[in-house]
């Protein structure tokens, strides 16, 4: 007798991830309770489990949900507010006086879950989030059934969330204690960067590291200005510090990595270092190009992030990973660079493994959890459809995305969200931009 919990998707095609390059046809994916029992031929799936309710999706891709290596969920509310400056520039004289004057948990609390919002319309399942607040992100986290690791920031000055590096460790390892049997959230470590913490921050972060298991979720080699800045300051390029300070491990996230030479990479791979790569944000700072290729001929992990929205300035992950492509065949002068398979791996099992969830989700096997996407391939602008993982990265954006499951649960069906208040959400989001307007008028 079928399970009332058994449910059938049964798409025009199904990208699994794992096998390496499968792509089925008429197939579908039994869903039992919160994981994936079985991936088999439409009529079999049908025959054996004939009082289960089938979701019949012509034209669609199935896919793994979407994972987002990297990404300040709240700062969507800052989408747009001080577009096309420099870096340090946007830094300093608009996001953190702005920060400084609105961030709360309340904020924290209205812009993630905005953010949430779109990652989910967008196909995204699982996050990588880092920012002040950590309790109140991953309460709006929970409320919308979203996967994320939710980061413990660390920096050496006061904030609205924390005094010190001291007290953010603090706070963050009672957050850890708070979140320790959540379904949904994972932590680590985020220090925000080698010039916002000591010495004996990082010190303790590694220790802390090892003796909990977590990961250390760290902007690196971001910009050049930080490459030059360290190596005048304190003799030594930000990676042979964090070598010297035994952060480079397997446990290390890096993000962005866009100033890297041929021994740093050795380095990274030697100890195996995992590799964010956000190509959108950094190209619209100027930041730099991070070397993809260069990282994947050394077997090192490179998985796609957005960014936060407010230097990116969406969380679209389809076209994040088509400007990685796109943006590696233009640096290296290769047309076969991030081929569309790879770069839905990069958005995928990559993902999942850079966080260390790639034994639960990641890829479309039975005994993972049901973290799926639907991408409608019917449109015009798809056909005719030769291959419709190149239609995915080369033609689709968030907007093609109709339905996705999170751990079983259908949380966008039909491209509405069932259990989302959404008008709540983005009547929170026109009051912090009142907020954002009044302060940033104050700016240079």
């Amino acid at each position: 007798m079928t399970s009332t919990t058994t449910q059938i998707i049964s798409p025009t095609w199904i990208a699994p991830v794992i096998p390496d390059g499968a792509l089925l046809l008429d197939h579908s994916l039994v869903i039992e309770g919160s994981r994936i029992t079985a991936l088999l031929p439409q009529t079999e799936a049908l025959a054996r489990f004939p009082d289960a309710p089938n979701l019949k999706l012509e034209g669609h891709l199935v896919t793994p949900g979407f994972v987002n290596s990297h990404g300040h969920a709240a700062m969507t509310l800052l989408r747009g507010i001080a577009d096309d400056r420099e870096m340090m520039d946007w830094l300093t004289n608009w996001i953190w006086p702005i920060e400084g004057e609105l961030v709360s948990e309340q904020f924290v609390y209205d812009g993630t879950r905005l953010a949430a919002m779109e990652m989910i319309m967008g196909g995204t399942t699982c996050a990588a989030d880092t920012y002040f607040f950590p309790e109140a992100a991953s309460r709006a986290l929970t409320q919308m059934n979203f996967r994320a690791q939710v980061g413990m920031p660390v920096l050496q000055f006061a904030n609205a969330w924390a005094r010190n590096e001291e007290d953010h460790i603090h706070k963050g390892l009672a957050f850890r204690d708070s979140i320790k049997n959540s379904s949904l959230v994972t932590t680590a470590f985020a220090p925000h960067s080698p010039y916002n913490v000591s010495d004996s921050g990082f010190n303790k972060i590694q220790l802390y590291s090892e003796q909990l298991d977590l990961a250390v979720h760290l902007h690196l080699h971001e910009t050049a200005t930080e490459a030059t800045d360290s190596l005048r300051n304190i003799g030594v390029r930000p990676i042979e510090r964090m070598n010297k300070l035994g952060i480079l491990s397997p446990s290390l996230q890096a993000v962005h990595m866009t100033q890297l030479r041929d021994d740093e990479i050795e380095l990274l791979a030697v100890y195996g270092v995992q590799v964010a790569h956000c190509p959108e944000s950094n190209m619209k700072l100027a930041s730099g190009f991070c070397p993809v290729e260069k990282l994947r001929a050394r077997n090192i992990n490179v998985a796609i992030g957005t960014d936060g929205a407010a230097s990116n300035n969406d969380l679209d992950m389809i076209q994040e990973v088509r400007s990685a492509s796109l943006l590696s065949k233009a640096t290296t002068g290769d047309a076969t660079s991030l081929d569309a398979q790879t770069c839905l791996e990069m958005m995928t099992i990559n993902g999942a493994r850079f966080l260390g969830l790639e034994d639960q989700i990641g890829s479309l096997e039975p005994g993972k959890l049901a973290d799926i996407t639907a991408i409608d391939l019917s449109h015009p602008s798809f056909q005719p459809i030769y291959n419709p993982i190149s239609q995915l990265v080369y033609t689709a954006s968030a907007r093609d995305v109709s339905n996705v499951w999170i751990g079983g649960k259908r949380v966008m069906d039909n491209r509405q969200l069932p259990e989302v208040d959404a008008e709540s959400i983005l009547a929170a989001t026109r009051q912090w931009q009142k907020k954002i307007l009044a302060v940033s008028n104050k700016q240079p």
